[in-house]
């Protein structure tokens, strides 16, 4: 098997194993609608050489905005402007995926704070401070439809696959993680019980959009937290058993609850040695071997002839990057080009900063030359 090969993700052809994964990129307007920026994002992205491409985290709720500047799909009015982001990718030949989130308590956004905000327990959530409402079976089932329509929304503007956002603490993970979680009902206690919503979610995206339509999903291996807290590696293997016979055909591998409230997150700094690589590699090989669907390894992949090995070495199959891209969008050609060239990516994580995402190191090297 190569990097570069040509592949298929149930029906979706891909031109090389490498995705552009989720980043939220601050650029949507307060409702979530598209605006030139962003559009110019993509584009550059489209024609940088990935095979697929996966947007930022997407609204299925007008009532739950995690953070300003994040897209929306949770009504009809945005399709068209989709579909323009999506033919502009696809003039380019690259497919796209749009992600789709619910954050629940894990909420940033300033004039949000007060509103009423759904989890699966009225567990406070130690980095926000937010209580939530604890969801009954009806909003659960409301929630459920609410995912499945942006997803036949995102089907209708021409995307190729979306991604069920189901890591790093926003709702649909917390269910997963027994601190958030205490639950007596189908939907709490074992993993099997704490895996249901986002099964029901897989089901009735699956049964709404027909056999054709990709779906993925992105969970954590481990949420980082204390003893009997959060998930564990052994509970994320289960969970991609359970998830793989719902009917996702593809898992991305992440990881880190942010409600652990220790102040870490999936995007690790100071990548300066091989070694640093790849970082979310052992348990993502593990859950790989598990199941039989494609997993796509995130985090730290940085070196193509470590991504071409782990691929030889391993059950993984794709290889996710985002900083990089920032910096360079055009990473994937320059590999094609030569496999042995090194990013100019130095995972500061300066590109987190107050206002629209972008890399400060490129901006100021730029300013530099000028």
């Amino acid at each position: 098997m190569l990097v570069m090969e040509k592949t298929k993700i149930r029906n979706l052809e891909l031109n090389n194993r490498i995705i552009r994964a989720a980043l939220w990129m601050k650029m949507a307007d307060k409702d979530g609608h598209i605006t030139p920026q962003l559009y110019k994002v993509y584009e550059e992205l489209s024609k940088g050489g990935v095979g697929m491409i996966i947007t930022g985290y997407s609204m299925v709720d007008p009532n739950d905005r995690p953070n300003p500047g994040m897209m929306g799909i949770y009504n009809d009015s945005f399709i068209e402007e989709h579909r323009k982001l999506v033919d502009t990718v696809h003039s380019n030949g690259t497919p796209i995926a749009i992600q789709l989130a619910y954050g629940g308590s894990q909420n940033y956004h300033p004039d949000f704070q007060d509103a009423t905000l759904f989890g699966p327990s009225a567990v406070k959530n130690r980095l926000t401070g937010i209580t939530p409402k604890e969801m009954s079976k009806e909003d659960i089932q409301h929630l459920t439809k609410m995912f499945t329509s942006a997803a036949i929304r995102a089907q209708k503007s021409g995307y190729d696959a979306v991604e069920i956002h189901g890591a790093h603490g926003y709702l649909l993970s917390q269910f997963l993680t027994p601190f958030c979680n205490r639950r007596t009902d189908e939907y709490g206690g074992t993993i099997e019980n704490r895996s249901r919503i986002i099964v029901d979610v897989i089901q009735s995206i699956r049964k709404a959009a027909g056999d054709n339509f990709t779906i993925m999903v992105k969970m954590n291996h481990d949420d980082y937290m204390d003893e009997g807290e959060g998930l564990t590696l052994a509970d994320a293997v289960e969970v991609a058993k359970i998830l793989e016979k719902a009917g996702a055909d593809l898992l991305e591998i992440s990881g880190v609850n942010e409600t652990s409230g220790k102040g870490v997150g999936p995007a690790r700094t100071k990548i300066n040695k091989p070694e640093l690589q790849s970082y979310f590699l052992e348990p993502t090989k593990q859950i790989a071997e598990a199941v039989t669907i494609p997993v796509l390894l995130m985090g730290g992949n940085r070196d193509f002839k470590r991504m071409q090995g782990i691929l030889n070495d391993t059950s993984i199959a794709y290889f996710s990057i985002a900083r990089p891209l920032l910096y360079e969008p055009d990473l994937v050609n320059k590999w094609k080009d030569n496999p042995d060239y090194k990013p100019l990516c130095i995972s500061c994580n300066a590109c987190y900063r107050e206002g629209e995402v972008g890399c400060s190191v490129k901006e100021k090297r730029s300013i530099t030359k000028v």
